[in-house]
C-alpha cells in the first residue's frame, strides 16, 4: 500500500505547496481536506490529477464538523498528518475573534481527538501529526526581553492578538495529545513565510497585489500601507513546506515543539521598499498610510531563532528573499493580466 498524506488547509498558500512538494519528491498519495465552499484558485493546477484521482484526492470535511473529520480519517487512516488548516490572518481576528478561537483551538482539538479515537479503536494504526502553531505566539516581546540570538522555543508566549491567543492554543494541545495519549504529534511556530499564492491580507501580499494593480493601470500609483516599522524574519513558502517535511520524516519525537524561519530579517518597509524597486512604475509610486490596516498592538520584534530544528533536521533555507519577493509579484503580475477582479485591498 501506498503512503498516505492528509492536509488539512490544502487549497491554502502553505497547503498547496506541500501538496506540490509530496507530488514531486515522494510517491505518496496526497488527501486535502477542504470545505464545499473553499476556493480553489490555488489549487487549480491540481484539479486535472483530482479528478483523474491521480494521487491527490480531495476530502470534504470542516474543522467546526467532528463527525465530519472522524469519517476522513476513519476512512483514509493517514500515515502523515499535516494540521494546516486555520484561521489564518491576524487583522481579521479583530472583528472576529469567536470564529477565530473557534476554528483554530476546538478545530484542532476535534481533528486530534478524531485522529485519537481511530488509534484507540485501531492499536497498529500510529500517524505522525503535524500541528502547525505560529510564531505570534510569541507576540510583541520588549527589546530587553528579547534573547540576542532571536526568539527561542523557551520564550514565554505573550499573544498580541486573537489569532495569537488561538495559536497558544493551537500549540498547547498538540503537545497535551502527545503528553496524554503517547500521540506522535509535533508543533511548529513557522515565522513570516511568503511567496506566490500569499494571501492579498498580508502585508508583502498586498504590497506586491497593489504594485502589479498600478503596473495596469487599474488603481492610481499610492501604495497603501499599515505599520512599516515592524521587523520581520522572511523565508519562502516552499523552503517552509519541505521543513514540514523534515520534520515528520527525520526522526519524529512526540511533543516536541520548533520555531521555524528564514534568515533574512527586515523592516517591513524595507519589504515595501524590495518590491517598490522591481516594478516598472517605481519612480511614480508614492506610500501612504492607512489607518485602516493598522492592528490595534502588533507583534513587533520577529526574529527567530531556529537552531533546535535545524540540528534536529538538517534544514536550512535556501530560496533568497529577493528571489520570493520577485516571484511574489510576478504572481500578482499574472493574475492581474488574467483579468481578476479584486477587492483593493
Amino acid at each position: 500500500m501506498s503512503t498516505k498524506a492528509l492536509i488539512t488547509g490544502i487549497t491554502g498558500m502553505v497547503g498547496s505547496h506541500l501538496c506540490d512538494f509530496l507530488l514531486e519528491n515522494t510517491d505518496w498519495d496526497v488527501y486535502g481536506v477542504c470545505r464545499w465552499r473553499s476556493p480553489l484558485d490555488n489549487v487549480q493546477h491540481l484539479l486535472d490529477r483530482v479528478n483523474k484521482k491521480d494521487r491527490v484526492f480531495f476530502e470534504y470535511a470542516d474543522l467546526n464538523d467532528q463527525v465530519s473529520l472522524l469519517h476522513v480519517v476513519q476512512n483514509i487512516k493517514p500515515d502523515y498528518i499535516f494540521h494546516l488548516a486555520a484561521q489564518s490572518y491576524p487583522l481579521t481576528s479583530f472583528t472576529a475573534p469567536i470564529d477565530t478561537l473557534n476554528t483554530n483551538i476546538l478545530g484542532t482539538s476535534r481533528l486530534l481527538e478524531s485522529v485519537h479515537i481511530v488509534m484507540e479503536a485501531d492499536k497498529a494504526y500510529k500517524p505522525v501529526i503535524h500541528v502547525c502553531a505560529s510564531s505570534e505566539v510569541f507576540g510583541k516581546i520588549p527589546a530587553e526581553k528579547k534573547p540576542e540570538e532571536g526568539i527561542n522555543e523557551e520564550c514565554p508566549f505573550h499573544p498580541a492578538s486573537p489569532y495569537a491567543i488561538s495559536k497558544v492554543g493551537t500549540d498547547l494541545l498538540g503537545r497535551y495529545y502527545a503528553e496524554a495519549f503517547g500521540m506522535t504529534v509535533m508543533t511548529t511556530r513557522m515565522f513570516t513565510h511568503t511567496g506566490p499564492r500569499r494571501g492579498d491580507v498580508f502585508h508583502e501580499s498586498t504590497f506586491a497585489k497593489q504594485i502589479a494593480m498600478i503596473e495596469a493601470g487599474m488603481i492610481p500609483p499610492v501604495v497603501k500601507v499599515g505599520n512599516l516599522n515592524s521587523l520581520r524574519t522572511y523565508a519562502d513558502v516552499r523552503d517552509a513546506v519541505r521543513a514540514y517535511y523534515m520534520l515528520v520524516t527525520i526522526n519524529p519525537v512526540a511533543g516536541e515543539y520548533y520555531n521555524i524561519g528564514g534568515s533574512y530579517t527586515c523592516e517591513v518597509g524595507d519589504t515595501l521598499n524590495t518590491l517598490i524597486s522591481m516594478s516598472t512604475m517605481k519612480d511614480q509610486i508614492k506610500v501612504e498610510i492607512d489607518p485602516e490596516r493598522l492592528r490595534p498592538i502588533d507583534a513587533d520584534l520577529q526574529i527567530p531563532d531556529c537552531r533546535k530544528f535545524k540540528a534536529h533536521t538538517g534544514w536550512e533555507p535556501e530560496i533568497p528573499f529577493e528571489k520570493t519577493m520577485g516571484d511574489l509579484l510576478n504572481y500578482w503580475r499574472e493574475r492581474v493580466k488574467n483579468g481578476t477582479e479584486f477587492l483593493t485591498r
